[in-house]
């Protein structure tokens, strides 16, 4: 390498990193062309060697019993550095804060899990105190959420023999299976268990290390099935919106049959209720919209309009006696004092088990997501495994105390990180405060109205309602991400929660092997004299050599995607065969007549395949490449292989010594040594080297 500037290393780089533009600027480069083989002797090539015993004695090793300690506990790492003059203040700012948010939230959220508000004031305090000691983020609200408790609530509504509905039992669309179980479990402990299933998948994906699962929930798919689970949760509200008694509905189409029945039930409407939902639903809307964003440009705790109004409505109702009167329904009785500690039924694991672990998929996702953003803005991991034993080991914890699954709440998130939370300590002053509640402040709200809770969920709501706009987004990004959206969302809101998830799911994986069967392919043309190939139809400066043509695939070559590299590999060469090929491939010889396609121009005499792109292929893949060589071969045309990665070499290799009909082609790690060396076969020209302009 030469440089003619002797000021070049002098120069210093640009703000983005890059150095600065020298359209002028050359660089020679002079080797001799290599094919794979040489360059790994070479290079000294070996396949890398490490055994399971190898790698089981590296990982005990590399992580003795402190440092597994440590890890599996985060609290003992950030705790010893805690600075009360750096962090104390934003802690204590912010967990009063997340506090106030707590209060109504839990008690709003618990009536989706059909159990009474006290249990969301429960779940503020039980398993975050856990989540503190396991957890590895320290600005995530943990506790109540709306599709989380909304999912407890079916599976509440389908084992349980709830109160309200204790008359209307033998409803239409009641399961057998429900009918059987309703009689012998109360709600709360319907979701005990609940949440202790779902404790233990979450501790069983932490010891078989399955945090990266939640990749198998897409963007595409959280955003549908929240989206539509909104709709359901709007949807069970109706009912203490408009102050009306339905019956109890099946698992299934419950948006729908929502609506019909208090569309049914409207000549029976308490328009006190509705009149105090509206009011309700306006002043906390008015306040989100206008006054929140007018207060944080001056303050960082925000007006605490949710518990303002649930105070506000537990005084209007004690003194207005607005049951009496209207025959508003209210919260009822709130016990005071810590519940005693009760072991779940057990023996109702198998019968929820499936329920569980959709909400365990979902609880994890949407937590993780959370804590992953705010990482992100902080500069700091999060470890996805460990989130997995924080939530199991709090969910575990309180399932002994009548809690639902835990979840991050957006909201509450959002509004602890902006309240300056640093630590885990916030989560530990808003568990104090909820004590407060819970020892003696809990009866005040007993006279809350229950439409005063609902209207504080339906508002809430708002951020997931908008994410109907996503689809827009999805779809001009990609249509197969659109459909996974629709089907997710159509499926989860018309049908049930599981089923759309379900469907969500299969959508994705469909949308996976449509991709699968649609790979980038292309022709190669060398720009200008330079060692550049480049799609002929997207750079118009990329020129074919004459009797060479470089097939570009990108994907993997599978038993899936066999029939589709070899067929668009003929096209896009011009190969036009006389007779059909036949399916069975053991068959690798050829007899019929063929023709190029007169398009083409110049007969073809070399394919070079630019395998730079191929990240995986397996023995069908291989033989259908042996396949497509012994064709092309027999009509006088070399195939070469080019760019092809280590692990696909080596898959070869070991396919080549275990079947009797070989992939037996040359192979290159560049397309250019490729074409070169072709050349060079023609023209029998003793010279190799080659020169690389740039």
């Amino acid at each position: 390498m030469k440089d003619n500037d002797k000021d070049w290393e002098k120069e210093k780089l640009n703000p983005n990193g890059w150095l600065p533009s020298r359209p002028s600027q050359q660089f020679n480069v002079v080797r001799r062309v290599y094919q794979q083989e040489a360059l790994n002797k070479d290079a000294d090539y070996q396949v890398p060697d490490s055994p399971l015993s190898h790698r089981c004695k590296k990982a005990l090793k590399s992580c003795g019993f402190g440092d597994c300690l440590l890890n599996s506990v985060p609290i003992a790492k950030w705790l010893p550095r805690y600075s009360p003059r750096r962090d104390l203040v934003g802690d204590l700012v912010a967990g009063a804060t997340t506090a106030v948010m707590h209060i109504p939230q839990g008690m709003a959220y618990a009536l989706l899990a059909e159990v009474p508000p006290i249990v969301g004031l429960y779940m503020a305090f039980f398993p975050v105190l856990v989540y503190v000691v396991f957890g590895t983020s320290p600005h995530v609200s943990m506790g109540t959420f709306a599709v989380a408790c909304l999912m407890a609530g079916k599976v509440v509504t389908q084992y349980s023999a709830h109160p309200e509905y204790a008359n209307l039992v033998n409803a239409t669309n009641v399961t057998a299976d429900a009918m059987m179980a309703a009689p012998q479990y109360t709600p709360l402990q319907v979701l005990s268990v609940v949440c202790l299933t779902v404790g233990f998948f979450q501790i069983a994906m932490w010891a078989l290390r399955l945090g990266a699962l939640s990749t198998l929930l897409s963007e595409p798919l959280v955003s549908g099935f929240t989206t539509a689970a909104s709709f359901q949760v709007l949807s069970s509200q109706l009912k203490d919106l408009f102050g009306v008694k339905i019956h109890k509905l099946g698992p299934n189409y419950k948006v729908v049959l929502t609506v019909i029945e208090v569309v049914k039930n409207m000549p029976y409407l308490n328009w006190a209720a509705l009149v105090i939902s509206i009011i309700t639903c306006l002043i906390i809307a008015l306040n989100n919209e206008l006054l929140k964003p007018w207060v944080s440009k001056r303050c960082r705790v925000p007006v605490p309009i949710e518990l303002l109004a649930i105070v506000v409505g537990t005084l209007v109702s004690r003194f207005g006696g607005l049951k009496e009167q209207f025959g508003i329904a209210l919260v009822g009785h709130i016990p005071t004092g810590l519940p005693v500690p009760e072991p779940p039924p057990v023996e109702l694991v198998p019968s929820v088990a499936l329920d569980a672990f959709t909400i365990t998929m979902v609880t994890y996702t949407i937590s993780m997501s959370m804590a992953l953003i705010f990482a992100a803005k902080e500069k700091y991991e999060i470890d996805a495994n460990q989130e997995l034993l924080a939530l199991g080991a709090s969910n575990v914890f309180g399932s002994f105390f009548c809690c639902a699954p835990i979840c991050a709440s957006l909201s509450r998130s959002y509004i602890q990180y902006q309240a300056g939370s640093k630590t885990g300590l916030t989560t530990v002053v808003s568990a104090l405060l909820i004590l407060c509640v819970l020892l003696w402040i809990g009866p005040f709200f007993e006279q809350l109205p229950r439409c005063v809770l609902a209207s504080i969920i339906v508002v809430s709501l708002k951020g997931m309602f908008m994410q109907v706009k996503e689809l827009r987004k999805f779809w001009r990004l990609s249509k197969l991400d659109a459909i996974v959206w629709l089907v997710t969302f159509l499926t989860t809101m018309l049908v049930n929660i599981d089923i759309g998830l379900a469907a969500g799911l299969l959508a994705s994986v469909a949308t996976l092997f449509c991709r699968s069967q649609k790979p980038y392919t292309c022709l190669l043309g060398r720009v200008l004299d330079t060692d550049l190939y480049l799609d002929t139809k997207r750079y118009r400066a990329a020129e074919e050599i004459p009797g060479i043509k470089i097939f570009h695939y990108c994907g993997g070559l599978n038993f899936a995607t066999k029939n589709l590299f070899r067929s668009t590999l003929f096209r896009k060469i011009g190969y036009l065969k006389g007779a059909e090929t036949s399916p069975d491939e053991d068959n690798l010889t050829r007899s019929e007549s063929c023709e190029w396609d007169p398009t083409i121009g110049n007969r073809v005499q070399c394919v070079i395949i630019d395998a730079t792109a191929l990240s995986y292929v397996d023995a069908p893949g291989i033989k259908s490449l042996v396949a497509a060589q012994r064709e092309l071969a027999t009509n006088n045309i070399t195939v070469l292989l080019a760019g092809a990665n280590g692990p696909v070499l080596e898959m070869i290799e070991r396919y080549n010594s275990l079947e009797s009909e070989r992939l037996q082609l040359d192979t290159f790690p560049t397309v250019h040594d490729a074409v070169v060396y072709h050349k060079i076969l023609i023209s029998r020209k003793p010279d190799p080297a080659i020169t690389v302009v740039t």
